[in-house]
This record gives C-alpha cells, structure tokens and sequence, in this order.
C-alpha cells in the first residue's frame, strides 16, 4: 500500500491542477478594478494604509497601520458599513488580523468564489464583537480619475508624510504648494485632556526658541469636540491680561487683537479640518496657509528650506469666567517628551520614523463609572454621539447622563440599575459584547441579569439588582435586550473603597461619589471624581465661600497630596490652607479620575484658629459641595488654579442613616417660620399683655376679652409656625441656639393657659387675698412677661441662624428693623406708664390702668378665659324698703 501513495497524490494533483491554473489565469481579466487605489478610512484600531485591486482575485495593502485584532478579525465584504449590513456580510479573505502591522505591504487573496462585484466595500472587520476597524469603497468605473482623490478626502487621517516628534506624538502633513496650503496632523497617545501644539519657530535665531513661535494649539473640549487655533509665543508662561491690556505669555492670535474686532477675524489662520480619539489616541486635522497675510503673529513657511519647528504636549486648561478660552498650561518635563524641537523639509516626503500605529497604554476612550452598594445606576436611551466600538445603532444606553461608559463593578457589591431606557429596551447583563439577544442570531451567550421585564420610563422605572459573585467573568456587557450593540463593557473586579466603607453617596450631577465610616470620635472620607482632572475639591458647606475644603492633587512628578483649606471669597487668596488633623491620608489617579481618602476627628481639638470651628455633628446632615479642575498646587494659587467644573448645588448627606438628598432653598419657609413667630412675639402676645395692664379703666371686662384673646391667638400663631419649621425641615435639633432659646420660650408660653385653669378665686370685697391668690397672681406675671423677654431674644437669635445658614445679605435690615420695633413698642409702654404715674399723682382714681397685681382689680371670677358668663339683664327687678323714723 505504501507504494500507491505517492501516485495517488501526483494523480490528485494533475486533476487539480487545470481548474487552479485557469482561475489563476482569470484573475487578470475579469475585473475592471485593476489598478484601482484608495486609502482606507479609520474606524478603530489606528487602521491605515492603501489598498490597491492588483487583479481579480487579490489586492495590496501598502503602509498597513493595524493594533492586533482578535483571532476572528478578517477583511470583509459587505454592501455597506452600517451595522445590518456588517451582519450579513462575510470574508473577503482568509488573513487573520489578529496581530499588529508595522507599516506593512502586504498582498491578500480573495477568498475561492469571491469577486469583486460581490465586494462593494473592503473592511477590517471582527464579527466576534462586531467591530469595523476600518474600510474602503470599491469603484466599478475605474475610468473615474478622481476616485483616488475622493477617497483620500474621505480618509482625513492619510497624509503624504509622517514625522515622529517623542514616542507619544507624531505630525503628519501633505503640501499643496500651487494652493499655498498645508494640512497637518497631529496624533499623541495622550489623555483626552491634554493639548498637542505644533508650529515654527521665528526664523533667524541663534538658537531655537519657542519666543516668537507661531503654533497651532489643538485638542478637544469638555463636550468631546475637536478645536485647533492658532496661538502666538511671547513669553515662557501661561497666557496672562495685565489690568493696562497687554497681553503676553502662549495666547491666541485673536487675543492680542481683542480691541480690534476686524482685525482679530483676520489673524487666526489656522482652520480645523477633522478630529477624533479612538484608541486612546488624539488625532486633528488641520489646514493653514504657507504665507499668511498675517505678518505680525504668523510665520512664513517656505516649503522647501530646512526650517526649525517646535512642538509641545500638555495638560490644557478649559475656559472660565474670566478667560473664555482654551489654554495650554506648563508642560513641566524635560525636553525631548513634553516638548522639543526639530528641522522639517516639508517639501521632501519622509517616513521620520513613523513605523506602526501609536500603542496607547489605556485603549479605553469612554467615560469610566464606579457602581457603589446602595448608589443606583440611571439607565437611560440617548443619541449616539461617541459610540467607543463602531459601527452603532442611533440610539444607545447612556448610564448616569454619560453616553455607554466603562462599567465599573466589584464582586460581592450589589449593583443597582434604575432602568428607564423605555418599554422597547429591556436591560441585562450578558457574556455577549454584541446583544440584542444572541440566539437571534444563531449564537449563544450567558445572561448573568435582567431581561424581558427589565425595562421601564423615567415615570415608573425598573430596579434591577444584581450581585457579580466569583464566578463572573473580568469582562461582561450591559446591552438592550432586543437591538444590538447599544451597551458595552463592565469590568468585574475584586474588592474596592466599596468593601472599605460603610456608606457612599454621589454627589450633584453625579459626578463626584463621596464614600465615609463614621469610627468612634473619627470619621474616614474618601472621594472620587467620576470624570478626568487636574485636581478633585469638596468642601462643607451651602457654597465654597465661608466653606471647609479638602482638596487632592497629583504633582509634576506623580505623588499625591491631600490638603485642607478655609476659602472666605472667591479669589485665590482667599484659599486658606489650614492645619486640621488629617490622617492616613492618600491621593492617586485611576485613569485621569482623583480619588483621596482622609481620616480626621469629629470635633477638633484645638481653639483659636478659623478650622477648630469646623466639627461634623453626625446627627445633623453635613452639607457637601465639590468642585474639578486642571491644575493645583501648594502655597500661594493663581487664576490658574481656577476651577473648571462644579456642582450646583449642596448634597444634604445623612451621616447616621447612610443617605443624601438634594439640599433645597428653605428660605422662603423659613421667611414664613420668622414672620408668623413675629406676628406672635411682635404683636398679639405683647397686645395681650398691654390689654390687661392698660384697659381697666374701660367698662365691663373688655379688657379682660382682649386678654385672653390676643394670647390665645398668639399662641396658635406660634404653634403653627413651629409645626411649619419642624416639618419642612424634616426633625428638630436643640443643637442651635435659636432651637435651645425658642423651645424655652415655648414651654413659657404654655405654660399660661395652664396657670390660668389653675388660678384660685378672687376673694370677695373687703377681704384678704389668699396666699394661693398672692402666689398665682405672680406666678402668672412672672411666667409671662418671662416669656415675652425670651420670646424677643428667639427672633433676634432666628435671624441670626438664618444669616449663618444661608449668608443672606438682607439678614442685617431685618435685624435692624426688628430692633427698631422693639425700641417702638418701648416707648409707647414708657408713654404710658408715665400717663399712669401721672394720673396718680394728680389723685385720679386708678386712671389708665390696674395695679401690677391683678387680685386688686375688679375681677370677676366668674369670667372664664374665652367668653363671661356674667349675665346682664334687660330690666331691672323692683326692690321693697322699709324706711323708720329716728328716736331721740
């Protein structure tokens, strides 16, 4: 038998042989494609290079730019890019792509029965997780000669030639010298809040120098969109307005024209042209003139001499009130990886260097959530705007206001979804990074959460809970249950500040989450920003002025700090830096987000100083504000200190019952509380008082009447605005003075009607006062005139806490006018006691008033408190009497 198989093979492959050489022999005839070139247009992966149709059955991928696929990645045909049809497409050609390509040229086959009118559209693509890499549109008319210029306007990240500057950054550029015109590109593998800034030096320096530069300053904003402007160097700092107008430092162009409107739209010339961050990569395309009809602020580039060009990577600063701009902030690094400078010949096309695609470290463009035990996450539907893994339907999953962030979980720690994406798109937790229900799709997946009944509307939304365990896999999807490709990746890790607090919260705008232990005498913070920064502040307190800070930062060379401050104002010399008693205190970066953590005591122990004043009462909810920016540092702070980002408003969070809530403006309730204790304090109880010392001397028991119902009045009036303050303000605390004050005034004022129930019988005329009388009578003056006393300081105190609470600016004219009531009503008991002295002297009968003690009056007993039962009649009965003469 051995020797039949070498026959048998040769035999095979004679019968083989004349199909493979007559198709072989088609594959340079049956296409009108050959010689037909296009770039291709990245999606992902920093895909580039250009393909050309060599024949009917192959083609050339010169330049190939690629970052390693998975095993399933292949070329692809398809009819066209959307996401359906990606699904119905199939392989082109049977190469993995599962590798990184270094600027490779390399020649591909289609695969047997494939050609090229079957190939609309030639792309890189993964079915595994349904992501295009990249394509390239295919020309039936190969007659058409501006096929191949279309299609690198289509491609904005293919250029002529390449310069690597530092391992992070490249320039890319293609000249048009009949036009005058230059596009640049710019690519860094950088952190989204990083500026790139390229440009040329002032010629005729001795030495290089970036004085005198013109640079375009490109990057992205806080929104996600590109911006390039042309900046101009007069100074080695940032760019500073003096109080005179003159303006130096790296600033725009238009700046330095900013009193000339015309002129100031005349001098940037540098024109944006495309811009994205794929890859954690940045990448802008722009356009400039070579000779500008700017001669005061642009450099003339002359294409074919060898001209020096400097270049810079740095942090950049978004705009603020005071400067409504981007600003690049100092590199701080040595030369040759923050900044430098190089000789370009524009003119001569040059590789530099250029080999490969830039590798970024962290490959994860997308915004970055951290689930939190008893924190639920807000799903929601929105437009897709920066999808991170094209191509993608309209509509995505956002979660907490942010478009398919990187999901955050930690095995062990619940996690809580609010679902109110709409009744159409259920939510659950899947192995498949796809969705949409994978045995739609002939596939099968692991359903770890959730499902059809998953899905609800912001009216009545679904909580769906689920519990990652050890066996969860390190990377799972949030997708909608029936259309695919809306979620993307949750990352399942091992412990976190989760597992080391016993409560988080976030804060406004769900941007910031604040983690805390309450520990004996002690409490332990952490905080984490949800977003990229230069630095993460909270402070306590309704507003950062008159607020107790805490602020972590990492420095120039990547150590943390954590610091406490006082701000009394809003410049950064009010920013005073405090001496509390911070412990275990750390500062790190988790992916450009700040996350610190501080142990400090409850109530400090010291005095004498602004900060011993700041104690935590956990019973009372501690108000929390906080604030982002780009650039901290300690000592004295400048403008560029200045926050980017804050919230809104404070977070009320409960520290005993492990909750927050928004805090909300109680000062009109408050006005309310203060202006019904008034009309008590102010008027019907004093009026009550003053009824019964000055209205004996009117007929019958008026006076009496009057009495009673103005302090039964009063006291409902104060009743209720009590009520009306506790209710709204959710409990009561003796922790204020003004609590301690008004509750003691409270009891004495009911304390009367009590003392009045209680009062024994007025003795009849011509007898003495019993001494129950004499003790009640004093009682009853004592208790309420004490009352009215402590009444008053209750309303001097509430303003007073209303100031310190709200920093009110209109707390001092009321504590004014109020006081001026008070030396009112003054006088006008001063005038009558007085009238009251005198109508004695001049021997009048008790005038206007009773004595202090009420048992000399004329009262009757038999008045109750609310209405006399003395009964008057209409007619007055006859009466006998008998009249005797006199003796003697």
């Amino acid at each position: 038998m051995a020797p039949l198989l070498p026959g048998v093979v040769l035999l095979c492959l004679c019968l083989a042989s004349p199909p493979a050489a007559a198709a072989a022999a088609g594959c340079g005839t049956n296409t009108s494609l050959a010689g037909y070139e296009a770039y291709l247009r990245m999606s992902q992966h920093q895909l580039r290079g250009r393909v050309e149709v060599l024949d009917g059955c192959s083609f050339r991928v010169t330049a190939l730019d690629l970052l390693a696929g998975s095993a399933s990645a292949r070329w692809w045909r398809a009819d066209a890019t959307d996401l359906d049809s990606l699904a119905r497409g199939a392989p082109a050609a049977s190469e993995p792509l599962n590798r990184t390509f270094l600027s490779e040229s390399l020649v591909f086959r289609l695969l047997p029965g494939v050609s090229w009118p079957l190939v609309p559209v030639l792309a890189a693509f993964d079915p595994l997780t349904s992501s295009l890499f990249g394509f390239v549109r295919l020309s039936n008319d190969a007659s058409d000669d501006s096929s191949f210029s279309s299609e690198s306007d289509s491609a904005p990240t293919m250029f002529d030639s390449c310069a690597q500057l530092s391992p992070r950054l490249r320039v890319r550029w293609t000249l048009d010298d009949a036009s005058n015109l230059i596009d640049i590109g710019l690519e860094a593998a950088v952190g989204s809040e990083y500026y790139m800034a390229f440009g040329w030096a002032a010629p005729g320096a001795a030495e290089p120098s970036m004085i005198g530069a013109d640079v375009a300053v490109t990057g992205f904003t806080e929104d996600g969109l590109p911006f390039a402007d042309d900046y101009y160097v007069t100074k080695y700092s940032e760019c500073m307005v003096r109080t005179d107008g003159t303006v130096e430092g790296v600033c725009p162009d238009t700046i330095y024209e900013q009193s000339n409107d015309t002129a100031a739209g005349m001098v940037n010339n540098t024109r944006l042209v495309y811009g994205h961050r794929r890859d954690g990569v940045l990448f802008v395309r722009f356009s400039r003139l070579l000779v500008s009809p700017d001669t005061k602020y642009d450099v003339p580039v002359n294409a074919t001499a060898n001209m020096t060009v400097i270049w810079a990577i740095g942090l950049l600063r978004p705009p603020d009130s005071l400067r409504p701009y981007y600003l690049p902030l100092g590199h701080g690094a040595p030369a040759g990886t923050a900044f430098g400078f190089a000789t370009l010949i524009l003119s001569s096309a040059a590789s530099g260097g250029c080999v490969g695609p830039l590798d970024a470290e962290d490959k994860e463009d997308q915004d970055r959530i951290t689930a939190e035990r008893n924190t639920p996450l807000v799903v929601t539907a929105g437009p897709s705007l920066h999808y991170p893994n094209p191509p993608n339907p309209d509509k995505v999953l956002y979660i907490n206001k942010k478009e398919a962030p990187l999901l955050k979980v930690e095995r062990g720690v619940p996690v809580t979804f609010s679902v109110e994406a709409g009744h159409d798109e259920p939510l659950y937790v899947t192995s498949d990074p796809v969705g949409g229900n994978a045995t739609s799709r002939n596939a099968t997946e692991v359903v770890y959460a959730g499902g059809p009944k998953a899905e609800g509307v912001p009216a009545t939304p679904k909580e769906l809970v689920w519990l990652p365990d050890r066996n969860t896999p390190d990377v799972v999807y949030y997708q909608s249950l029936y259309d695919p490709k809306m979620g993307w990746k949750i990352h399942v890790v091992d412990g976190g500040l989760s597992d080391m607090y016993n409560n988080s919260v976030l804060l406004d705008d769900q941007q910031v989450t604040f983690f805390w232990t309450l520990s004996g005498d002690s409490i332990n913070i952490a905080v984490r920003g949800e977003r990229k920064s230069g630095y993460l502040a909270v402070g306590f307190g309704t507003a950062m002025v008159n607020s107790y800070a805490y602020v972590g930062w990492i420095d120039g060379n990547g150590t943390g700090h954590v610091n406490s401050y006082w701000i009394d104002g809003k410049d950064g010399t009010s920013v005073h830096e405090t001496r509390e008693n911070l412990t275990h205190t750390r500062c790190r970066s988790e992916n450009g987000e700040i996350v610190f953590e501080l142990t400090r005591p409850l109530a400090p122990s010291c005095s004498g100083r602004v900060e011993c004043k700041n104690i935590i009462d956990p019973t009372t909810p501690l108000k929390v504000i906080w604030a982002m920016g780009s650039q901290w540092s300690s000592g004295r702070l400048s403008v560029k200190n200045m926050h980017s980002v804050t919230s809104n408003r404070p977070v009320r969070v409960l520290l005993l019952a492990g909750t927050a809530e928004a805090e909300q403006d109680l000062r009109p309730v408050l006005a309310v509380h203060g202006f019904m204790m008034f009309v008590a304090w102010g008027l019907l109880l004093p009026g009550g008082i003053m009824a019964a010392r000055y209205l004996k001397n009117l007929k019958g028991d008026l006076w009496f009447q009057a009495h009673t119902y103005l302090q039964c009045s009063g006291m409902a009036v104060m009743f209720l605005g009590f009520l009306f303050a506790v209710a709204e303000l959710r409990g009561f605390s003796f922790k204020s003075t003004h609590a301690k004050i008004g509750t003691l005034a409270f009891g004495l004022a009911f304390l009367q009607p009590i003392n009045a129930y209680l009062r024994p019988h007025l003795a009849d005329n011509g007898e003495i006062l019993s001494r129950n009388r004499v003790i009640w009578e004093y009682l009853h003056i004592f208790t309420g005139r004490s009352a009215l006393v402590v009444g008053a300081i209750a309303l001097f105190t509430g303003l007073q806490h209303l100031g310190h609470r709200y920093g009110s600016k209109n707390i001092q004219g009321l504590t004014c006018g109020l006081i001026l009531w008070a030396v009112g009503v003054t006088l006008v008991v001063v005038y009558l006691e007085f009238m009251t002295v005198k109508r004695r002297r001049d021997g009048g009968a008790d005038g206007l008033s009773g004595k202090w003690v009420l048992g000399n009056t004329d009262e009757d007993d038999s008045v109750d408190l609310l209405q006399s039962s003395k009964m008057e009649s209409d007619s007055i009965e006859p009466m006998e009497v008998q009249l005797e003469p006199l003796k003697g």
